[in-house]
This record gives C-alpha cells, structure tokens and sequence, in this order.
C-alpha cells in the first residue's frame, strides 16, 4: 500500500505540471481558437525568470578585510552580496535563500507581458488561419525563444535550489498511520503540488465567479453574440491570453527546484501537454486538469521497476497509448464538447 501511495504521489508531482500547461494551451484554445505550440516556450521562460532573479539576487561587490589573510599575508578579498548589504547579512541571506518563490512575483507581470506582446504582435494575425498555419508560425516562435534563452543562459542546466527550510524531506508514513520511514517525500514536491491546485483553484474561481470570467466564458460558447452586446471580447481575451502565459510561466518558475531549467525543457513539456488537452477533450479546462492528473499517475506507475522489466520502455509510450486508447472509445477525449475540432 504504501509503494501505491508513493507512486500516486509521483504522479501528482509530474501531473501537476502536465496540469499547468495543458490547462493555459485550453484557455488560449478555448477563448481565441489557437492552437500555440509556443505554450511550452512560456513555461521555459518562467524557470528562467527563477534563475534570472537568483542571478540579480547573487550580484556582489569585493571589499578588501584586513583582519583575514590568505597564506601569503595579503589581505582577503570578500564578496558581499548586494542584498545582504542592503537589508543586513541574515535577512538579506534570507531573502537569497527564497528567491524561487520569490520569483513568483517577479515573474507574473513579465509573463502577463510576455503573453500580451505574442498575441498583439504576432498571433492575433492568425485568428482566421487554419491551425496548421498556427501551428507552424508558433512552433517557430518557440524555437527563436528557446535559442534566445540558449544564447543568454547557455546550454547547460541551471540549478535553482528551493530554500533550506523546503529542501528536505517528510516522514509521510508515520504522519498517515503507515510504518516510520515507510514514505519519505521530498518537501518541495508536495509544495509544487500544493502550488498547481491552488493556481487551478484560482483560474477556476476566476472564470466561475467574477463578472469578468463570466463574459469570457459567455464568448468562448458564443462569440458573436456577446460582441453583439457591446462589449470588447477581443480585449478580454487578450487579457485571458496574458493569464494563460502567467499561469505556464507560474509553472516553470516552481519546478525549477524539481528539474534544473534548460533552454529545451519547454518542448520536453510541450508534446506531452498536448496528448493531455487531446486526451481531456480539446477546448475542455477540466478534462485538461483531470487528464494532466491522470497521465502523471499513469506515467508514475509505467516508471516502476516492475513495469518496465515486465514491458521494456513502457514508460516512455504510456501516454501515447492511453491517448488511443481514450481516442479510439471517446473521439472527443474525456470530456470534451460537440463541435471543437471538427469543422
């Protein structure tokens, strides 16, 4: 029982991720009828908004002490952060030591930005375009921003270590009436989970109870008829595109500490969000949270050892065949709606 758990766990984990980005490609799908391959290239630039502010946290000056020497008699040279001069050596070792959440506030208002200059500049130009230009334009897109961030931050993973007081690991079992020691999970994945329900509870929450949501979700079902009314759906939607690059970008400053940022983990994400939003249902925020959640568990339990001894590589093609198998049953994934992906 307790090796199901920690299986289920790990898939929460990964499923978390899927979750995220596949729930802001539906809400780019849903509201303008894009399809963005350049989603998971968001998720990328998030990370790096992580590693960005742990760079700009880390900038120091060099005093000379003379109360230390090296083993010449000179004196030493200290580095000194520009943080822990500002606010003091223990707050400002502090606020070093939070830069991953802290990055979280850093990174919405570039990623609403992000998302407001890609739509205004280059994707509202392709509303009328059949999905395969879309297609391409945006998987052009990712490559030029996945090559830019390889030039800027180089080709090597980044570590972004989560804070000293979340980087260590809880006795799960004993906490849930199973044997000491029985699961031991790493902190921080359990924060990553907790982190993607509560930005999934507010996206939710968002669209079902603010005047705002409703007028969006009132035009993804018809929008002709609400512009009818007088009001400016392309401006919200504009607005909901922001928020879906904020919501993939939230994703990728958090699962830094998980994975070391590369300038290619966003296509590494991007393939797999998509099987996800197929296989939840194409234009459907639930199914793509509750297949993002699925998959992840899936993918956890073809990881185990017994899986792959028992069929090589099964792991690697899970979520491929679960996908045919959801498609060959229901041709509109989960939970998907009449109509959406099949003029």
């Amino acid at each position: 029982m307790d090796a199901i758990l920690l299986q289920i766990l790990n898939g929460l984990d990964k499923g978390s991720a899927y979750a995220l980005i596949a729930l802001g490609l539906t809400l780019i799908f849903g509201t303008l009828g894009v399809v963005n391959f350049a989603h998971g290239a968001l998720f990328m630039i998030g990370a790096f908004c992580a590693v960005t502010l742990q760079k700009l946290m880390n900038l120091s000056f060099v005093t000379i002490d003379e109360s230390q020497t090296d083993f010449l008699g000179n004196p030493l040279k200290v580095e000194t952060p520009y943080v822990e001069a500002w606010f003091g050596p223990e707050f400002g070792a502090t606020i070093i030591d939070w830069s991953v959440p802290l990055a979280i506030l850093f990174a919405i208002p570039i990623m609403l930005a992000v998302g407001y200059v890609m739509e205004r500049g280059l994707i509202k130009h392709f509303y009328k375009r059949p999905h395969a230009d879309q297609i391409l334009v945006t998987f052009g897109l990712a490559i030029v921003l996945q090559e830019i961030v390889k030039y800027f931050f180089g080709a090597n993973p980044i570590q972004t270590p989560p804070p000293d007081a979340l980087s260590g690991s809880i006795d799960l079992g004993t906490m849930i009436g199973f044997d000491p020691n029985a699961i031991i999970y790493p902190i921080w994945r359990l924060v990553y989970f907790g982190f993607a329900v509560a930005i999934i509870g507010a996206v939710f929450s968002f669209l079902q109870f603010t005047t705002f949501g409703m007028v969006v979700r009132a035009g993804m079902a018809d929008r002709e008829t609400v512009g009818l009314l007088g009001i400016n759906i392309d401006r919200r939607f504009t607005i909901m595109f922001g928020i879906a690059a904020a919501v993939a970008g939230l994703a990728g400053v958090m699962y830094g500490p998980l994975n070391p940022p590369n300038y290619h983990m966003g296509m590494d994400f991007l393939v797999l969000s998509f099987v996800v939003v197929v296989v939840g249902g194409m234009g459907s925020l639930p199914g793509a949270v509750l297949a993002g959640f699925l998959l992840g568990i899936l993918e956890s339990f073809a990881s185990t050892t017994w899986a792959t001894t028992t069929i090589p590589g099964i792991n690697q093609i899970i979520i491929y065949l679960v996908a045919i198998i959801v498609l060959l049953t229901r041709p509109r994934g989960l939970m998907g709606r009449k109509g959406v992906m099949e003029e």
